[in-house]
């Protein structure tokens, strides 16, 4: 949802230049092998491969669209089980692609461009975090915001930029409640 908040709402009106940079659940929070949480975050963790596999030859900004599609057939459509390939072909994108699903290789890129993140808000986190340079011009980085469904316009682009003003303050660390509903999605995008 943080997504979408930030590409439908706050994208077009502050006019942000976003790089999409993967994190990795499995990494992240090492879930025990042969469970649920292991096999999604496996799953996920694979797609990310294949991400920066088109990262590395398309650029940044392919990335988006195929971390679109991603969320599309993930939280639109409830499909953990559709391939690589399948989510590459859809967008038009080199099926070729998928062979990162099963490449350990690619783990490394990851694993360093999740780290740059976690170095900029620390290990205590997860996901979404959101990065840019406060007006000092220091790059920081939190954790969040985590909501669940896109506000309105006007409300958008108050949270923004509440957010850029606490990115501001020395000293600012954490705001938290507890989430009581679940995201709504919306019109598959």
């Amino acid at each position: 949802m943080t997504a979408r908040w930030v590409v439908d709402e706050v994208k077009p009106a502050r006019d942000l230049r976003i790089t999409w940079q993967p994190i990795s659940l499995l990494f992240k929070n090492e879930p025990e092998e042969g469970s649920d949480y292991y096999d999604a975050s496996l799953f996920t963790h694979k797609l990310l491969r294949v991400m920066e596999s088109v990262r590395a030859t398309e650029g940044d900004d392919a990335v988006f669209e195929l971390y679109w599609e991603y969320g599309r057939r993930i939280h639109h459509d409830q499909d953990r089980d559709f391939t690589a390939a399948a989510a590459l072909g859809s967008i038009g994108y080199d099926v070729s692609h998928a062979a990162a699903f099963d490449d350990e290789a690619w783990d490394a890129e990851i694993r360093k461009r999740m780290d740059i993140g976690l170095d900029l808000c620390g290990d205590d986190v997860g996901t979404p975090i959101i990065a840019f340079d406060d007006r000092k011009g220091v790059r920081q980085g939190y954790f969040g915001p985590v909501i669940t469904r896109v506000p309105p316009t006007e409300d958008s682009l108050a949270l923004w930029d509440a957010l850029q003003a606490m990115m501001n303050i020395d000293g600012f660390w954490e705001l938290k409640r507890t989430r009581t509903e679940r995201p709504e999605f919306g019109e598959r995008p």
